[in-house]
């Protein structure tokens, strides 16, 4: 049985994508180099990559560096364990003493998947939503927090293929003006809002964004709850302070147990490197 080709193209772009991955940036000319490519080869393949939103050129340096969506490459848990050993301590206790389930979400491709939740141990969590469940991103308040504080070169990587995408939920990122708009008031007033219309009540979400002390965004921290039950601005005066407590502390014992375990803070994309 005679074994297919490889396709060299695609061989060509996995090469490039590991350059990038081992370099905190790289110019044309360094990545055709580094895998004996022509110029105009390399050129093509690391514009390719960046249409389809896994790279970007910064302005500054005409350097190419990969964004968060390579992350999407490798979906599992293994590279967000530190979610289970770190936050789900602060989580149950912060479930325990608002009772209303909380979640903790990160990207994952173009949508946001929760990592871990409280949802099986609050008795208010109408619908159990469990880890790996994922939301959309211009369509729930873990996306829009974490639009609003990931670097704008991701931002605008994230934007661009959402509206691209034919994805119902997706399409209000074609409003390029009204969603930027959203996202700055959403920064200006430290938190993200999202409202479920439901046939008995709504429910709103609340959530914060999860920042090491070198403003590296790690993930979102949410809570959903019924408007019936908690009005809008009464959960605000009481879970967002209860949130940014929980989210600081697990920000910086992320940041220690790193500094503890000597693994340096990975520098693949804007979001890991903290720029912005």
């Amino acid at each position: 049985m005679t074994s297919t080709r490889p396709i060299r193209a695609l061989l060509r772009g996995l090469e490039v994508l590991h350059v990038l991955n081992q370099q905190n940036g790289a110019t044309v000319s360094e990545v055709a180099t580094a895998i004996d490519l022509p110029r105009t080869t390399t050129y093509r393949i690391l514009e390719t990559l960046c249409h389809a939103g896994y790279a970007y050129r910064a302005a500054s340096d005409e350097r190419y560096r990969l964004t968060i969506l390579v992350r999407g490459l490798s979906d599992g848990f293994d590279d967000e364990a530190w979610v289970t050993q770190i936050a789900r301590p602060y989580m149950y206790e912060l479930c325990n003493e608002l009772v209303w389930p909380v979640a903790i979400a990160t990207l994952s491709g173009s949508t946001m998947m929760i990592r871990q939740t409280t949802d099986h141990r609050s008795p208010l969590a109408v619908e159990k939503r469990g880890p790996g469940f994922r939301v959309a991103i211009l369509g729930s308040a873990s996306g829009l927090a974490y639009l609003a504080w990931c670097p704008p070169e991701q931002r605008d990587a994230l934007l661009d293929l959402l509206a691209k995408s034919k994805r119902p939920e997706d399409q209000p990122a074609q409003n390029r003006r009204k969603v930027t708009d959203t996202l700055t008031e959403t920064r200006k007033r430290g938190y993200a809002l999202w409202r479920r219309q439901r046939r008995v009540s709504d429910e709103l979400s609340l959530s914060v964004p999860i920042l090491t002390a070198d403003d590296r965004l790690l993930a979102t921290l949410t809570i959903r709850f019924s408007s019936t039950a908690v009005p809008e601005a009464e959960a605000v005066q009481r879970f967002i302070p209860r949130l940014r407590a929980v989210a600081q502390r697990i920000g910086h014992e992320f940041a220690e147990q790193n500094e503890r375990q000597a693994l340096p803070i990975a520098h693949d994309s804007p979001s890991a490197a903290g720029e912005g």
